[in-house]
C-alpha cells in the first residue's frame, strides 16, 4: 500500500502533460451518504444499521478531459462518514466484569483527497471509479438504548486515537445526465484502533473489525462538462 498512492499520484501528474490540447474545469456539489459496515466482532458476523448522513458532505474537484470519452479528476472533500451497531458489548475493566448490550453509533468527519476515471459519454452518461485517501479530523461517539441516548455517554475529539489515522478506499459510480450521479464506496481501512486503550485501563474496540461501505447521491460533481440529455455539447 505504501507504494500505491506514490504510483496513483505520479501517473495523475503525468497525465497533465496533455493539458493544453484537453478540456480542464472546476466542479463542486454535495453528497447524501447511506452508510453500513462489515462488522466481525470478536470474530463472530453482526450486521449495521443504515446511517443517513445528508451533512455536512462538500466537495470540489478539478477535471481533466482528454477526450469526449474519457477524463481523469482529483480534489478535495469534506464527509461526514460513520456506522450504526445496535449489539456493541461494553468491554470487561478491572473493575466491572458485567457485560451490557448497547447500540453505539460512530462518526468521523474526514478530509478526501480523490484519483479516479471517467469512462463514457462525458456529456451525457458515463462511469467513474479509482482510489480515495481520507484523512480523519473530528470523531464522535454516542451511546443509545431502548432508542434514546444516554445523557453523558457522547464522546469526540479532535485526531482522535480511537480510529485510525488515515483511511483507504475505493469507489465506483455512475454520472446520469442533468447532474445527478450514483457512487458506491467501500473503505479498506478498518474504522476503529483497536489498540487503542481508555484511561479505565479497557480497550473498547478490541476484537471489532469494521469496515464502513456507503452508496451516496451526489449533484453536481460534473456539472461544467455541460450535460446535455441528447449527447451533444
Amino acid at each position: 500500500m505504501k507504494h500505491f498512492i506514490p504510483t496513483l499520484l505520479l501517473i495523475f501528474l503525468i497525465s497533465f502533460k496533455g493539458v493544453g490540447q484537453s478540456k480542464t474545469y472546476v466542479t463542486s456539489g454535495l453528497e447524501l451518504i447511506f452508510s453500513w459496515a462489515d462488522i466481525t466482532d470478536n470474530n463472530k458476523v453482526e450486521s449495521a444499521n443504515l446511517r443517513f448522513a445528508p451533512v455536512i458532505n462538500i466537495q470540489s474537484y478539478t477535471h481533466l478531459d482528454f477526450s469526449e470519452k474519457f477524463g481523469i479528476y482529483s480534489g478535495l472533500a469534506v464527509r461526514n462518514v460513520g456506522y450504526i451497531y445496535g449489539n456493541y458489548k461494553t468491554p470487561v475493566t478491572p473493575t466491572n466484569s458485567i457485560i451490557t448490550t448497547f447500540e453505539k453509533r460512530f462518526r468521523s468527519y474526514n478530509l478526501g483527497i480523490p484519483i479516479a476515471f471517467k469512462i463514457g459519454n462525458l456529456s451525457k452518461m458515463f462511469i467513474y471509479g479509482g482510489y480515495e485517501l481520507e484523512i480523519p479530523f473530528l470523531y464522535k461517539e454516542k451511546k443509545y438504548e431502548n432508542g434514546d441516548q444516554l445523557k453523558g455517554e457522547k464522546i469526540t475529539g479532535w485526531f482522535s486515537d480511537r480510529q485510525q489515522s488515515l483511511y483507504h478506499s475505493v469507489l465506483v459510480g455512475i454520472q446520469f445526465p442533468y447532474g445527478m450521479n450514483l457512487k458506491f464506496k467501500y473503505y479498506l481501512t478498518e474504522f476503529h484502533n483497536q489498540g487503542y486503550t481508555a484511561s479505565d485501563g479497557s480497550k473498547p474496540y478490541a476484537g471489532l473489525l469494521s469496515n464502513v461501505f456507503y452508496i451516496s447521491l451526489n449533484s453536481m460533481l460534473f456539472k461544467n462538462a455541460s450535460f446535455d440529455p441528447s449527447g451533444k455539447e
